[in-house]
């Protein structure tokens, strides 16, 4: 998909991070930029930033977990713009912890936001790009997360591995009307993210626990949100699916990889399955 001056395009958590990062860069490219966020005050900021360098920008609050919110978010891109042809369903929160001791209020709070606010996004956006005819496009946020796990964050892993395989169908199911889907699954990225658990229902959070210190050390020596964003515009416009931005990482796309086909072919040995003579 090319951007250009005619494109409109929604981000959610748009007023910080990756997110804010996105919207740069498509503006850049001359789009016209609806900001979606929870909070007014950082909305403003980023609508300042981003207008400072020419960008036709507006803004929304906006709990993408709540689908009243996500419509009137809708509405208010195309009360604004006229019309909508890139969702980027970006908005998203981390959680952790160990089996058995997560209070499900927790889980509820991630998947509703990770998950659902991706299919709150998905489902109220696709007939408004399809009423005009001109096309568009989901980039959804996974993460390196989605494709690969290590102990301590399973309610994440599961939130980000499911934006994967809806995105996986939703590129087969919209490509008829001309809306293409990209997943975005960056590994270490300078944002906040390690901090959104702290808004989980039942609390909590410590910035002096050596946990989060540790955690705040990797995030922060991650790549810049700008370098995110161009290579994710590049790669909307070239109609890429997957949205990788670690090259180191290719290792453990191998290994599981590995661990899944010698599994795989584990199942031929078991008599029951073994193909019979059609003869």
């Amino acid at each position: 998909m090319k951007i250009t001056q005619d494109t409109v395009c929604i981000i959610t958590g748009g007023a910080t991070g990756i997110g804010f990062a996105i919207a740069g860069a498509l503006a850049a490219r001359g789009a016209k930029i609806m900001l979606a966020d929870l909070h007014q005050d950082k909305l403003d900021a980023a609508a300042a930033k981003l207008s400072a360098k020419g960008a036709d920008v507006a803004t929304v609050v906006c709990d993408v977990a709540d689908e009243a919110q996500m419509r009137a978010a809708a509405q208010a891109t195309i009360d604004r713009f006229g019309k909508v042809h890139v969702v980027a369903n970006n908005a998203g929160v981390a959680l952790g912890g160990a089996p058995g001791a997560i209070d499900m209020k927790d889980w509820r709070w991630i998947v509703d936001i990770n998950l659902i606010g991706v299919a709150h996004g998905v489902e109220i956006f696709t007939p408004l790009i399809q009423s005009h005819g001109e096309g568009g496009y989901f980039i959804n946020t996974a993460s390196m997360a989605g494709h690969g796990t290590g102990p301590g964050m399973a309610p994440y892993h599961a939130t980000k591995f499911a934006v994967v395989g809806y995105s996986e169908a939703l590129k087969q199911e919209l490509e008829p009307s001309n809306i293409g889907v990209s997943i975005l699954c960056p590994a270490w990225v300078k944002t906040d993210i390690h901090r959104s658990s702290f808004d989980k229902p039942t609390g909590g959070g410590d910035e002096s626990d050596p946990m989060f210190q540790t955690m705040s050390d990797v995030i922060n020596s991650g790549l810049d949100p700008a370098d995110v964003a161009e290579w994710t515009a590049q790669c909307v416009e070239a109609d890429r699916l997957y949205i990788f931005t670690h090259p180191e990482f290719s290792g453990a796309i191998g290994q599981r990889f590995a661990m899944i086909k010698a599994d795989y072919d584990a199942c031929s040995d078991f008599p029951a399955f073994q193909k019979k003579d059609a003869g």
